[in-house]
C-alpha cells in the first residue's frame, strides 16, 4: 500500500512540501519575512572599528594558551618550563623571561598585569 494523502493531489502534495522545504531544512530564506532580516547600517552610521580594550583582550587569551594551567601557582621558571612544552612563540617567551624573579603567580591575569598591560582586578572587555 503506497502511504500519501487522501485529501490532495500528488501535484498539490507535492507543491505544499516544496513551500515548507526551507523551514524543515533550515535554508536561509525560506520563508523569511522581509521585515524580519536586519537591515545594512545607514550611512551616518560610523563605521565599526576595534578598541584598545578588544585589542588587550585578544593579546591575554593568546598570551593564556601558552601558559600552561599545571604552571599555576608557579614562578618565572615554571612559567617559562611550561610555555615552552606547549611551543610558545618567542615574543610570549621574552615576556616571560622579563617577569621579576622569586614571585609566584596564581593566574594568568596576574601574570599580565605584572608585566604591564593589564589590571590584576579585571580583565580587558
Amino acid at each position: 500500500m503506497e502511504r500519501g494523502s487522501s485529501k490532495h493531489s500528488p501535484r498539490v502534495d507535492e507543491q505544499m512540501s516544496q513551500e515548507v522545504l526551507g523551514t524543515v531544512q533550515g535554508i536561509a530564506g525560506g520563508r523569511a519575512e522581509e521585515w524580519k532580516m536586519a537591515e545594512p547600517p545607514g550611512e551616518d552610521q560610523p563605521e565599526p572599528t576595534r578598541t584598545l580594550e578588544a585589542e588587550s583582550a585578544n593579546d591575554l587569551s593568546r598570551f593564556g594558551r601558552f601558559v600552561g594551567l599545571s604552571a599555576l601557582p608557579g614562578d618565572r621558571e615554571a612559567l617559562r618550563r611550561s610555555a615552552v612544552a606547549l611551543l610558545a612563540p618567542d615574543d610570549v617567551l621574552a615576556d616571560l623571561d622579563s617577569l621579576p624573579e622569586g614571585v609566584t603567580y596564581s593566574t594568568v591575569t596576574e601574570i599580565w598585569a605584572a608585566l604591564g598591560r593589564g589590571s590584576a582586578d579585571r580583565l580587558p572587555e
